[in-house]
């Protein structure tokens, strides 16, 4: 039996005349909150390693060949050398890719989290241990070494081919598993300015932060840049910017309302709305059709010792049903509230919002961008 179900919908929409906006209220939020300080930032590490000590879950190096090249090269850097031509099968061992961010500031000595991750098919990395792996940043420097015991939350058995897991197995987490070796330079001292960046470019945001940066700390504090940048003279002491930068990242902004938006997730059938979003006046009708296909084989079995053969058909039975479509009146909405009461009303599922509030998008009666990710 086989079942296919194909969606039909038909969106007709009416221009109206659109509700008042009443504008939401915004709470003010801190400064950092708002926008990070440039060049202050952190810097992702990656590294190449072993871990060993597994249960004889490790790669299977018949199909792993860089696992077997590693070990070798691990093992004549430590002095021991394999006659050429020696087949090593390695049950022990995996190769992983061992990933952290170095986080600003960081000094050498500092202690930093690694997670460590299969790259090869090991079955689980519960119970290895992580060798000595240096972890290099963009430049090709290295930056840190780790190594430790990796901790795999979850847990797996298998026997006679049957097999039960919770969670995930080949990848592990390492606290506190990474060394820092050597100190990213900074511009944080140079110069007699900072530069703010906000997280979402807007102008109208931009100048409340220079508002209210100014009626702070004095006029002529920051300037905008643009909708994004913000330059703040800043004290040319370490110790004086630092106090500055303190007091300044702790200021309360009101930032601007954002710009209505739809995000459509095609593949999870996921919409999420801002509450910038309004909707004009519009008339929607909505309908199912379901095809529904049933196969059954029929088998002509020949009578004995008639040299026949055994025919094997199918014969399959169409069922189309269409649900009567009804057209609704969307009233124009003014609140995120108000919208989502008349989508609701529709009584539709996320797959058909989806096409419905493009439709709506195009005749211009919903009034936010539409995303789709």
């Amino acid at each position: 039996m086989k079942n296919f179900s194909f969606s039909g919908k038909i969106v007709a929409v009416m221009l109206g005349v659109s509700a008042l906006c009443v504008t939401p209220a915004i709470h003010a939020e801190r400064l950092k909150d708002l926008a990070s300080i440039q060049g202050v930032r952190q810097n992702q590490l990656i590294g190449y390693g072993l871990v060993v000590g597994l249960d004889g879950s490790g790669d299977q190096t018949t199909q792993t060949p860089f696992t077997v090249q590693s070990v070798v090269s691990m093992l004549q850097n430590l002095g021991v050398n394999i006659p050429p031509g020696t087949s090593l099968q390695l049950k022990n061992v995996a190769a992983v890719m061992v990933t952290t961010s170095l986080p600003a500031f960081a000094q050498p000595g500092q202690m930093l989290d690694v997670t460590v991750s299969s790259m090869g098919n090991a079955k689980s990395l519960r119970g290895g241990t992580l060798l000595m792996t240096p972890l290099k940043g963009a430049d090709g420097q290295i930056y840190g070494m780790a190594q430790g015991n990796v901790l795999v939350g979850g847990v797996g058995a298998s026997a006679n081919g049957s097999k039960a897991q919770v969670n995930h197995l080949s990848v592990g987490r390492i606290s506190a598993g990474a060394t820092v070796e050597r100190a990213v330079p900074s511009s944080f001292g140079r110069g007699d300015a900072v530069f703010l960046e906000l997280n979402d470019a807007d102008f109208s945001t931009a100048s409340r932060v220079v508002d209210a940066v100014n009626k702070r700390f004095g006029p002529d504090t920051a300037s905008a840049q643009d909708g994004r940048v913000i330059r703040v003279r800043a004290p040319a002491t370490n110790d004086e910017r630092v106090s500055f930068l303190g007091a300044l990242e702790s200021l309360h902004v009101t930032p601007a309302q954002m710009n209505a938006k739809v995000i459509l997730n095609a593949r999870t059938g996921s919409v999420v709305m801002n509450q910038a979003v309004t909707l004009d006046t519009c008339a929607v009708s909505h309908g199912n059709l379901s095809v529904v296909i049933n196969t059954d084989p029929v088998i002509s079995q020949p009578a004995p010792f008639s040299n026949g053969q055994t025919v094997v058909t199918a014969t399959s039975q169409i069922d189309i049903k269409k649900e009567p479509g009804q057209v609704l009146l969307l009233k124009g909405g003014t609140s995120l509230a108000d919208v989502v009461k008349a989508l609701n009303a529709i009584g539709a599922t996320p797959q058909d919002l989806l096409a419905i509030l493009q439709a709506m998008k195009a005749a211009g009666s919903l009034r936010a961008e539409l995303e789709i990710i």
